[in-house]
């Protein structure tokens, strides 16, 4: 579920972000669906969950992009809905699918790391407390301009911030990390009771990039082991988890009408 700092909360969404202009309707067509770039998925086994998932190589050639959005455009309003998002979005654009992007406080902004098209929103959150964010190690999913999408444990990525290995167009901070360079947490149980909606992310081994939401409650460890064995993730990250978690899959008719904080979408340019 989502962190907050006073009453607890979810994530939060608007429209300060990205190349969005008009506010025109956006074609949604499930039928738009391009099986050979990205895909979304239901599966049974082995707990139900839905996924969705785009080849990294497909971010790189101007077709597909993978944004962060937050406020609205021109405001410090929240988008807080993805029917909010689609809105706002130039009618070349389609909404492939899309998913909330972290823990926000009572007021639908990020707790943790957030860089919108360059510009820190948030800084980098190092420090120690309790609740699922700092369980750590967390970590950051970012990607720079060129499209190259990595998920780094946060005292890392500090690292390359500083030395200017690193340079996030889009980033957001969560936690606790589910996979590191192809480890489990450290502090999962196996025979933990603690059920939860969980939703992440996971940068995999086939050149994918997959985000899962679970469908039914599951542990940490079980989330994690999916990202691991099942997705072929070596690095993945917890988004959020219970009510924040939700999904726009309109290609598998995951449509969640849920308030949200930062959210995370494939958007198609149909140039």
């Amino acid at each position: 579920m989502p962190s907050f700092t006073h009453t607890l909360c979810l994530p939060t969404v608007a429209l300060l972000c990205i190349s969005v202009s008009a506010c025109q309707p956006v074609n949604t067509d499930a039928s738009s669906n391009d099986t050979e770039n990205w895909s979304c998925q239901s599966r049974d086994t082995p707990f139900s969950y839905s996924a969705c998932r785009i080849k990294a190589e497909s971010l790189t050639d101007g077709r597909y992009s993978l944004q962060l959005f937050w406020q609205q455009t021109g405001s410090e309003q929240p988008l807080l809905t993805f029917d909010n998002l689609m809105a706002t979005l130039p009618a070349e654009n389609t909404l492939s699918f899309a998913m909330n992007a972290g823990m926000y406080n009572e007021d639908y902004a990020p707790i943790g790391y957030t860089v919108i098209e360059g510009e820190e929103v948030r800084s980098l959150n190092l420090k120690e407390g309790g609740g699922n964010f700092h369980l750590l190690p967390n970590g950051v999913l970012w990607w720079d301009e060129s499209g190259n999408v990595q998920v780094t444990e946060s005292h890392a990525l500090n690292e390359q911030i500083n030395d200017n290995s690193a340079e996030p167009w889009y980033a957001t901070q969560s936690g606790p990390m589910l996979v590191i360079d192809d480890e489990i947490h450290p502090q999962f149980n196996p025979e933990s009771t603690s059920l939860k909606m969980r939703n992440g992310a996971g940068v995999c081994s086939d050149g994918s990039i997959q985000f899962v939401n679970s469908e039914q409650p599951v542990t940490f460890h079980e989330f994690a082991t999916l990202f691991k064995d099942e997705l072929g993730c070596p690095n993945a990250l917890f988004l959020d988890g219970g009510i924040a978690s939700a999904l726009y899959a309109p290609s598998i008719d995951k449509q969640d009408k849920k308030e949200m904080g930062v959210m995370i979408a494939v958007i198609e340019n149909n140039n």
